[in-house]
């Protein structure tokens, strides 16, 4: 099976609920098309880079998702061209390292969660009896002192 990941960006004037199942509806196509859902996220609302129709900030989407043969990414991306509500969009095909990436992103071994997970560590090294204080730089002896 191919994994693929869909970002795309939501104009922000949307209200809220169109703002979902302009999502919802994505997600469904790709589903109703054999496309199984690995992982979807909602990254909200961001700042552009630079302004796209007239727009500063877009509301972020990441659909990952599996399926047999790549032959539903044109019509998906069709659609999202097609759709005005939408700002921009990429598709990318993973491998084996952007998979292992995506999964460790989402377990919280990278990104903004891994001093969470170091506290946790942490915590079950001192429940082991492991010491982790850091160690103390040695002293230096000086040189006057000896002479």
């Amino acid at each position: 099976m191919l994994q693929y990941e869909v970002t795309f960006i939501v104009d922000p004037v949307l209200s809220g609920d169109e703002i979902k199942s302009t999502a919802q509806t994505y997600e469904d196509l790709l589903k109703d098309n054999g496309a199984k859902m690995v992982h979807n996220d909602n990254m909200g609302l961001k700042q552009l880079a630079y302004p796209i129709k007239k727009r500063t900030s877009g509301v972020y989407f990441s659909f990952e998702y599996q399926v047999e043969n790549g032959s539903i990414i044109p019509m998906v991306e069709l659609a999202l061209k097609r759709d005005e509500r939408i700002l921009r969009f990429l598709t990318v095909k993973l491998d084996k390292h952007g998979i292992k990436y995506n999964e460790d992103k989402r377990n919280g071994l990278i990104g903004k969660k891994k001093s969470k997970v170091s506290e946790e560590i942490k915590e079950e090294k001192k429940k082991e009896g492991v010491k982790t204080e850091p160690k103390k730089p040695a002293a230096k002896a000086s040189s006057s002192e000896e002479e």
